[in-house]
């Protein structure tokens, strides 16, 4: 069996399996077993999703890490969003990533589904001229 380690600092956001962890101090943890899973800039919160791709990004997050109720829902969302930037948009490369990223998500394979709609985020971002998301950390 394969393991994953992780480093996460203090104030970090974990979810794992649909629930939110925030480590108080520096921790170094291994995931034994499969498990669906973002951590620090990976996740997005709600009020973060204001454009179209990062609408997109955290319809998937919601498939992919939202629980047992939340993700069928996150995925038909997904697809109604994609489907809305794909006509939108006059980047090739764009709805050819968004199209990948469908499929790995309808695959339940939404961990690159979200890899690919980060570098769709970047390229908003870019054209937007909007600063990246900052990643969610502990309050005081």
């Amino acid at each position: 069996m394969s393991t994953l380690v992780l480093e996460l600092r203090q104030g970090d956001l974990m979810v794992v399996n649909g629930a939110p962890i925030r480590f108080r101090n520096r921790a170094r943890i291994e995931l034994a077993a499969k498990a669906r899973f973002l951590f620090g800039k990976q996740i997005m919160a709600p009020e973060a999703a204001t454009t179209p791709a990062r609408r997109i990004y955290f319809a998937l997050q919601t498939a992919y890490i939202g629980n047992d109720e939340e993700r069928p829902g996150g995925l038909v969302a997904a697809r109604s969003l994609i489907a809305e930037f794909q006509e939108a948009t006059t980047s090739a490369s764009a709805r050819e990533m968004l199209g990948q990223a469908l499929g790995f998500a309808e695959a339940d394979d939404c961990y690159q589904a979200l890899k690919l709609t980060r570098r769709v985020m970047r390229h908003e971002e870019e054209v937007l001229g909007l600063p990246p998301l900052a990643a969610p950390r502990a309050e005081a």
